[in-house]
């Protein structure tokens, strides 16, 4: 483990190829890149780019390999790590954790729903290529159509969806389509440089800017069969429950980078607070760092970040141990799974959403200037979280205490 300050290090000079990928502490890594695109991150979303540069400093870091086999060319890391991570580099930039979250699940398609065989190519391939997954996978946009093409030579993909994170800079995107012949789903991946990959920048939300989620189109994209990776299938018997771990997964990624951003923000008052802000004409103290007001509203978030902490690896060693668990997991086990993650997403929302609104009552009113960019943190939050309605796990949460029920199975959105 290094013992050198992750402030001290520039984020370009480290060479992953150049140290032994289990003996690498991934978090400080994380943070020091975190820590590069923290000091940036305000003028960054008001400049609301696609993340280019922001994909290359994760690839230069090695966080994009994080989970494929060292043996295959990657870090050798368990999911446990990945989630630690995808919250430092949110803490720096909500955007980005959302970016490389996403990567970590996408890249993960083939052991889901996929075989040895092509699990095995795509690790090898992605680990020398050092890609960047994005996709194109919203089943709440069933418009992508794959088409057998004659004689059995692969197939033909066309469609549109309207909510792609990372299909702008990603190197390969995963695609969820529907067989025009049989109607059955399936997941495919593609390699958006062909030209009937269309990536629009139409993402323009007022947060998680430079998530790059914005549209992707097919016009007749040409798949071979073997990059057709498995059935999406949810009728009986065609998904096993490892493979439905897919939703746990990915709903744990947003519990993450929520907190994440809960804690970059509460950093980023802590800082100002101590440099900046003056104390109230009737504290009576010197320092707004004295103020029992400023204390005890600090100690009141400090307190929510750590729960949702201490929930968000709970749920993260739930997950890791039914991923270890692979096809022998049971049904009742991922239930039991998917409960917790329900239990720290909505405890992830409340928090992510709490802190981020009441910092500003701590930085005061010259806080708001748009240079600090204070209010990037509250809508990074904001929008994410609309995607997915709290409401609907606190019901999960509420069933499976009362009644013992487990989370029903759903693609993940």
């Amino acid at each position: 483990m290094t013992t050198t300050d992750p402030a001290s290090i520039d984020p370009a000079s480290i060479d992953p190829a150049s140290t032994d990928p289990a003996s690498t502490d991934w978090i400080s890594v994380a943070r020091t890149v975190a820590a590069d695109l923290a000091k940036d991150a305000a003028e960054r979303d008001k400049a609301n780019k696609p993340p280019f540069e922001e994909a290359d400093r994760l690839r230069e870091a090695g966080l994009l390999t994080l989970l494929i086999p060292s043996e295959r060319g990657g870090g050798g890391a368990d999911w446990r790590t990945a989630y630690a991570v995808i919250r430092e580099i949110a803490a720096g930039d909500g955007s980005i954790g959302q970016l490389i979250g996403y990567h970590y699940l996408l890249s993960w398609n083939a052991r889901f729903f996929g075989g040895p065989a092509v699990v095995e190519r795509l690790d090898r391939a992605a680990a020398e290529g050092r890609w960047l997954w994005g996709g194109a996978f919203n089943p709440r946009d069933p418009d992508v159509v794959l088409t057998p093409e004659p004689g059995g030579h692969g197939f033909r993909l066309d469609g549109r969806k309207s909510f792609a994170t990372g299909a702008r800079v990603a190197d390969r995107l995963v695609v969820g389509a529907t067989r025009s012949d049989s109607g059955e789903p399936l997941v495919v991946f593609v390699d958006p440089a062909h030209p009937g990959v269309v990536r629009n920048d139409d993402w323009d939300n007022f947060g998680q800017r430079l998530s790059a989620s914005g549209s992707v189109e097919f016009r007749s994209v040409p798949v071979a069969a073997d990059d057709v990776i498995g059935s999406l299938s949810q009728d009986d018997g065609v998904l096993s429950p490892f493979a439905t771990l897919v939703t746990p997964a990915i709903q744990l990624v947003f519990v993450h980078f929520y907190l994440g951003i809960a804690e970059g923000a509460l950093a980023a008052a802590a800082d100002y607070t101590r440099s900046t802000t003056r104390p109230w004409l009737l504290s009576g103290v010197e320092s707004a760092t004295q103020d029992p007001y400023v204390l005890a509203t600090y100690g009141e978030l400090a307190v929510a970040a750590r729960a949702t902490r201490t929930l968000a690896d709970h749920a993260a060693e739930a997950v890791q141990q039914g991923l270890d668990r692979g096809h022998d997991l049971t049904e009742h086990e991922r239930g039991e799974i998917a409960a917790t993650v329900a239990a720290a997403k909505v405890q992830s929302t409340k928090a992510a959403l709490d802190i981020t609104a009441r910092i500003l009552e701590l930085t005061g009113a010259r806080s708001t200037a748009s240079a600090y960019g204070f209010d990037r943190f509250w809508r990074n939050a904001r929008t994410h979280t609309l995607h997915d309605p709290v409401a609907y796990k606190l019901r999960e949460v509420g069933d499976h205490f009362l009644n013992g029920a487990h989370p029903p199975f759903t693609l993940y959105t």
